[in-house]
């Protein structure tokens, strides 16, 4: 498929398929407690998260970035929304503890958990079939953006919109210039950080493609990340 030719798209449509379309963790979303699953390289998982539950995100190898994004499960219009977040909390990266707001500035992720060294992003967009146009990619390149429309499609669900995401781990610290950097990530092997749903919601992840520049470390290798629910106390 052509976005340069192709007319009158809408956010939700697909750019390309990869196996995130056909590969559910069920049919609807729903992960068993305490099961562990795993988002293959280059692909994403869409689940449902009730209020109450918490999900946790396992860095495996350590240089892994998730695109994370989570949508009020009332017809997936209201999302956690990265300018929200960051007007709520006065700072450009969540911590532990912080709540983070959705487009309605309503809090729907508590931040409860990192044992990694913190180092996030609320900036960066997440990868499209576009921005691999932009770094010399002339056919079909494997990206966050369908990783999440895919997710989501095969849960049985739709996206109108690609909200900016949530960058678990990525490292594009911002110099005095201004100027973004693209650097490895700092966590290792086994961080994981975890988010207590505060309504229900449906989360999304996506084992980020990058592989043009070192946001997936300096191999430029996307690997696999691992998640988990933990049912309500």
């Amino acid at each position: 498929m052509d976005w340069v030719t192709t007319k009158y798209r809408r956010n939700g449509d697909l750019d390309g398929i990869n196996p995130s379309l056909g590969t559910p963790i069920s049919a609807g979303g729903v992960p068993v407690p305490g099961e562990r699953y795993t988002v293959p390289a280059r692909q994403g998982r869409a689940i449902y998260l009730a209020k109450g539950e918490t999900l946790r995100i396992i860095n495996v190898r350590g240089s892994q970035v998730c695109d994370f994004w989570a949508f009020c499960d009332d017809g997936l219009h209201e999302f956690m929304s990265m300018e929200h977040v960051r007007a709520s909390l006065s700072k450009t990266i969540p911590a532990l503890g912080d709540e983070l707001v959705t487009n309605r500035r309503r809090p729907i992720l508590a931040f409860t958990g990192d044992s990694s060294p913190g180092v996030h992003d609320t900036l960066i967009a997440a990868c499209d079939l576009p921005r691999y146009r932009t770094l010399g990619v002339t056919g079909y390149h494997d990206n966050c953006t369908d990783n999440l429309r895919m997710a989501v499609a095969a849960i049985g669900r739709h996206v109108a919109e690609i909200p900016a995401p949530l960058n678990i781990w990525m490292n594009n610290p911002i110099a005095a210039d201004g100027r973004i950097g693209w650097l490895p990530p700092v966590a290792k092997a086994g961080d994981f950080v975890t988010f207590a749903a505060l309504i229900d919601c449906v989360v999304v992840m996506s084992a980020c493609p990058q592989d043009l520049v070192p946001v997936n470390g300096n191999d430029c290798m996307p690997t696999e990340l691992a998640f988990e629910v933990l049912a309500a106390a």
